[in-house]
C-alpha cells in the first residue's frame, strides 16, 4: 500500500510525543490541522485499540472542520481505494478503520452535549485520543470534563493523549496560563506558522504580507502565531449562543450580503428581537462566481421570502439574485466614514451621544467565519502615536459588511422612531 503523505518537518516533535497534553498554537495556514488529521489517520490504522473523539465548542462545526479535514486526508492518502481501509458515515458523523478503531465527533456547547461525553462508547477498545480544534473556543471547565474521560489502564503500550490546535488570540487565555506559563513534564507545547508550511500557496503568502503592512498587531497573531491581545476591537457586545433558527421567533428577519471573489463573499441571515440582533446563519465563500454562490444558497435553503440587502455598487450581481427569485435590494453601504461609524454605533447600542441602549448581538456557533471576524474587527491604529483612529480597518471584514447591510433598515427605522419619541 503506497500512501500520499504531506510532511512538514516542524511537526516531528509532535509525531514523536507520548505526552498526555500536546498544545499546538500556530498561525492561520501553518498546516497544524492538516498534519493533525493525517497523524490521527495513520495512528489509528497502526495501533489497534485506539479511538478518537474530535471536539469543537459546537457539535455542528465539526462537519466543516475536523470531519472535513479527516475525510479529505483519507481521500488524499488512498484515492479511490479508501473504502478498503475506512468506512465513512455522515449521519451520525463517524469514521471506522478496517481494524475496528473509530473516530466520533462531539460538542460541548451546552449541558446536553457535555453529558454525551460521559457516555462515549466504542465497538472495540476505549477512548484514547482527543483532538480539540479551535481550542480557545472552549472553557477550562469544558476541558476538565474532557480530560476526565481519559482514565484507566490501557493495553499493548497504548497511551492517552489530548491534542489542542488553535490560534493564540488572547495572551490572557486560560490555555496560556495553564499549559504555557507553567512547565509540565506531561505537556508538549508547539509553535508553527505559515512560514514553516512548505505546502502553502504563493497567493496566501501575499495575503499575509499585505496583512503585515496594514494590520501589524493582527499579523503577529494570525501570521506569526504569537500570543497577543487584539487592541481596538470594535464590537464587545456579542456572544456565541444556540439561538432559534425559526423565523417566527423574531420580530423581523433580514439577509445581508457583501459581494466578493478574491476576498470572501459573505451572506448573513439575521433576526431582530426586542432590539437585539441574532446572526442565524452564514454563507462564506472565496473565488466563487455569483452563479455558483446562488447554487450554494439554494442547497443551504437560503430564504427567498426575506429581503436581502446588498452592496449598491454591484447592480449586476443584485439583478442576478433577483432573477434567481431572491428579494435582493441595494443598500446605501455608507460610503462616507461618518455613515459607516453611525452603523457601528448602532450595532454597539449607541443611539445618541449621551445615552446608550444595551443592545446584544447573539451568534449561532455554526457561523465560524463571522465569529472569527468579530474577534478581530477593529479600528485602525496610528503607528506613530499608538492611538486608535475613528475608522475601521478594512481587512477581513466581509461578514461585518454583510452585518452592516443587513441591519441598515432596522437601524433607520428604530433610530427614526426613537427620535420621534425624544430618545429611548
Amino acid at each position: 500500500m503506497k500512501l500520499t503523505i504531506q510532511s512538514n518537518s516542524v511537526f516531528k516533535s509532535v509525531h514523536q510525543s507520548k505526552k498526555r497534553y500536546v498544545m499546538m498554537r500556530g498561525s492561520a495556514g501553518s498546516g497544524k490541522s492538516v498534519d493533525t488529521a493525517q497523524m490521527y489517520i495513520l495512528r489509528l490504522m497502526k495501533d489497534k485499540g485506539r479511538n478518537l473523539v474530535c471536539i469543537r465548542k459546537s457539535d455542528i462545526t465539526n462537519r466543516d472542520s475536523t470531519y472535513a479535514e479527516l475525510t479529505g486526508t483519507i481521500f488524499h492518502m488512498f484515492g479511490s481505494e479508501y473504502e478498503k481501509y475506512w468506512n465513512i458515515r455522515q449521519s451520525p458523523l463517524q469514521l471506522t478503520c478496517f481494524n475496528g478503531n473509530q473516530i466520533i465527533f462531539r460538542g460541548v456547547n451546552d449541558d446536553k452535549q457535555r453529558e454525551k461525553l460521559k457516555s462515549i462508547t466504542f465497538a472495540k477498545g476505549k477512548l484514547t485520543d482527543v483532538w480539540i480544534e479551535e481550542a480557545t473556543e472552549i472553557s477550562q471547565a469544558d476541558f476538565e470534563i474532557i480530560d476526565d474521560r481519559l482514565r484507566g489502564e490501557l493495553p499493548n503500550g497504548l497511551f492517552y493523549q489530548i491534542k489542542c490546535t488553535f490560534n493564540p488570540v488572547n495572551k490572557n487565555h486560560w490555555i496560556k496560563r495553564v499549559f504555557f506559563d507553567i512547565p509540565d513534564k506531561n505537556t508538549l507545547t508547539h509553535h508553527s506558522t505559515y512560514l514553516t508550511n512548505r505546502f502553502i500557496d504563493s497567493a496566501y503568502r501575499e495575503r499575509m504580507e499585505r496583512r503585515k503592512q496594514i494590520d501589524p498587531e493582527g499579523y503577529r497573531i494570525y501570521g506569526l502565531g504569537e500570543w497577543g491581545e487584539i487592541g481596538g476591537l470594535i464590537l464587545h457586545n456579542w456572544e456565541v449562543a444556540e439561538i432559534s433558527q425559526d423565523f417566527v421567533d423574531y420580530d423581523d428577519v433580514s439577509i445581508g450580503q457583501d459581494f466578493g471573489f478574491n476576498h470572501a463573499n459573505a451572506i448573513l441571515t439575521l433576526g431582530i428581537k426586542d432590539g437585539n440582533i441574532y446572526i442565524l446563519d452564514e454563507i462564506y465563500v472565496h473565488e466563487k462566481t455569483t452563479t455558483e454562490i446562488i447554487s450554494i444558497a439554494g442547497q443551504k435553503g437560503l430564504s427567498k421570502k426575506v429581503d436581502m440587502w446588498c452592496d449598491s455598487a454591484e447592480q449586476d450581481r443584485i439583478k442576478m439574485w433577483q432573477q434567481a427569485g431572491y428579494k435582493a435590494h441595494s443598500v446605501n453601504k455608507g460610503g462616507s466614514r461618518g455613515s459607516v461609524n453611525a452603523q457601528i454605533e448602532w450595532l454597539q447600542g449607541i443611539v445618541s451621544k449621551d445615552k446608550a441602549v444595551a443592545r446584544k448581538i447573539f451568534v449561532h456557533p455554526s457561523c465560524v467565519n463571522t465569529i472569527k471576524e468579530l474577534q478581530q474587527w477593529k479600528w485602525k491604529k496610528d503607528e506613530k502615536t499608538g492611538a486608535y483612529l475613528d475608522e475601521p480597518l478594512a481587512f477581513q471584514d466581509d461578514a461585518m459588511s454583510a452585518l452592516r447591510y443587513g441591519v441598515e433598515l432596522w437601524r433607520k427605522v428604530i433610530t427614526l422612531n426613537s427620535s420621534l419619541r425624544g430618545g429611548i
